[in-house]
């Protein structure tokens, strides 16, 4: 009879040992998927309900409030009730009884509170309600949120990089150059400006340096770009007739299912931009481009641009382009921080000034 040794491997040599029989692992892979199906079915239906509990919750504080003239201290002395009843449970503050009254003003109709808004957690909620004020917006926000996945710090990042308001106001040729069903997606995928504060560069900077911080930073240029960009690489070789060239950055976009090459350059958009960038497009789909990829896209991302420029500039070209700026976080000119004072300066300023503080204090209570 067959003996295992007691050890912290045994139950694992056991496991080993036993003979599994066909079609085992694709069973216990699908169990292991509907589990997991479950449980985040589970968590979202408990959100679900706890939005809407506090929707009602806060929409019967609003009618009392307006109908009878609840007070503050009313308020508070339900939180402390609430609290009682339900020991352990969170949510039922004077704070965030106070959020839920705001919560069930800012969405009286509940057809978009069961559409939208209760598919989100309260957390997403709130960050919404404080930095948003109108309607729309945050309407815009969460529908963001929910369509992308979006954490809570993500969607505060969103928020504060005003997005909405920079999200399809690339100048394209995309209209014209790409099918109807794939252009519409393609012009809302691009913004403008790109907000790059992540970086900090010199004044003025290179092409080079730009390149290199934004590689560095990948994880927020990946953020920045929005979902569905995959990095390819950098300083990508495309090789024609013997000749190397270079695109600045290759993504692939896995939703439209194409090639996005993306050059950047110093300074205001020349229109020469476009003719280098059609030519880099063209080289992607006659060297890389497979069957299933969908036309290669650029995005030439320039410091500034003059639309009417750019609009001349792409109008004879097939290739499909988009024209875009970016905002960087700018490092103060090397003569302007040498006269700068360093931490050390003002950590000395801030003792002297502390002992004679102490000195004066000291001279006061003497004289008393």
């Amino acid at each position: 009879m067959k003996r295992y040794l007691s050890s912290p491997k045994g139950s694992e040599t056991v496991q080993n040992s036993l003979q599994l029989p066909a079609g085992y692992q694709e069973l216990l892979h699908e169990l292991k998927e509907r589990i997991r199906l479950a449980q985040v079915r589970a968590a979202l239906g408990v959100n679900r309900e706890l939005v809407l509990l506090y929707w009602s919750i806060g929409r019967d504080l609003v009618r009392r409030f307006e109908t009878e003239g609840w007070g503050t201290k009313i308020n508070e002395r339900l939180a402390k009730d609430l609290q009682a009843s339900f020991p352990g449970v969170e949510g039922f503050s004077s704070r965030n009884l106070r959020y839920m009254r705001a919560f069930a003003e800012a969405w009286p109709d509940p057809t978009i509170l069961q559409q939208l808004i209760a598919k989100l957690p309260w957390g997403h909620n709130l960050r919404v309600l404080d930095r948003i004020r109108d309607r729309r917006t945050r309407e815009w926000y969460l529908r963001a949120a929910l369509e992308h996945g979006w954490s809570q710090n993500v969607l505060v990042h969103m928020i504060s990089g005003k997005l909405h308001e920079r999200e399809g106001k690339a100048l394209t040729n995309f209209e014209r150059t790409l099918p109807p069903q794939g252009s519409d997606m393609a012009e809302q995928i691009l913004r403008d400006p790109y907000n790059f504060d992540f970086l900090t560069l010199s004044d003025p900077f290179a092409e080079r340096e730009l390149e290199k911080g934004l590689l560095t930073h990948l994880r927020d240029l990946l953020l920045e770009l929005g979902r569905g960009f995959a990095f390819v690489g950098s300083q990508v070789p495309l090789l024609v007739d013997g000749r190397s060239f270079y695109v600045d950055l290759l993504f692939y976009h896995v939703r439209l299912h194409c090639y996005f090459a993306i050059e950047l350059k110093t300074g205001e958009f020349q229109p020469e931009y476009a003719g280098k960038l059609g030519f880099y497009i063209a080289a992607i789909d006659g060297t890389m481009r497979t069957q299933g990829d969908g036309p290669t896209m650029g995005l030439l991302l320039c410091e500034s641009r003059s639309g009417p420029v750019v609009e001349y500039a792409l109008q004879s070209l097939v290739q499909p382009i988009g024209v875009s700026t970016y905002r960087v976080t700018r490092e103060l000119p090397a003569l302007v921080r040498e006269e700068l004072p360093s931490v050390e300066d003002l950590q000395d300023v801030v003792v002297r000034l502390r002992v004679g503080m102490e000195a004066v204090r000291e001279h006061i209570e003497n004289e008393i």
